[in-house]
């Protein structure tokens, strides 16, 4: 990976997660402060800290791609310690399905009269499962990759001490 796109993923991780922080504080302002009040129209509140949970899944998974964007530059991105954070992107989007599900639980009864929109809601979410399928995939094929790396390795090794 090239230092500008490194420095562009860097720069758009930077605004993304200074973005969500910013968004979170003001959601935790407005339910600390109750300057908001609830009209009855919506649940309100449950759907403000299920949203800051829901951001809290997106910042996990943006750390965890800036440290393997970290590791991609330094060449160790085929290690064991790039696990870590696969499984932390993973963990972050089960969660943030969780999540939605939470939404989609706390919207329906006021879809009673279009209980589509909650079975849309639903497969929407079932996607996002779909998505942390992909990822796990791709954990796969990295550990595929580390192995083959760590196989290479000692074969080197071997031929080393033949010459």
């Amino acid at each position: 990976m090239g230092k500008l796109t490194v420095r562009a993923l860097r720069a758009v991780l930077v605004v993304v997660l200074t973005g969500t922080v910013l968004v979170q504080a003001l959601m935790v302002w407005a339910l600390v402060s109750g300057s908001d009040p609830e009209d009855g129209s919506l649940p309100l509140t449950p759907l403000r800290v299920i949203t800051i949970l829901g951001i809290g899944t997106a910042q996990v998974a943006l750390v965890c791609v800036w440290r393997l964007v970290t590791m991609v530059r330094r060449g160790t991105v085929f290690s064991h310690a790039a696990f870590r954070y696969v499984d932390g992107i993973i963990g972050a989007i089960v969660a943030a399905a969780l999540v939605w599900f939470a939404v989609t639980a706390v919207n329906a009864p006021g879809q009673r009269d279009d209980p589509g929109v909650t079975l849309i809601m639903g497969g929407i979410g079932v996607a996002i499962l779909g998505v942390a399928l992909i990822v796990l995939v791709l954990r796969m094929l990295l550990a595929q990759a580390v192995a083959r790396d760590v196989e290479a390795a000692k074969m080197q090794a071997e031929l080393d001490e033949v010459i």
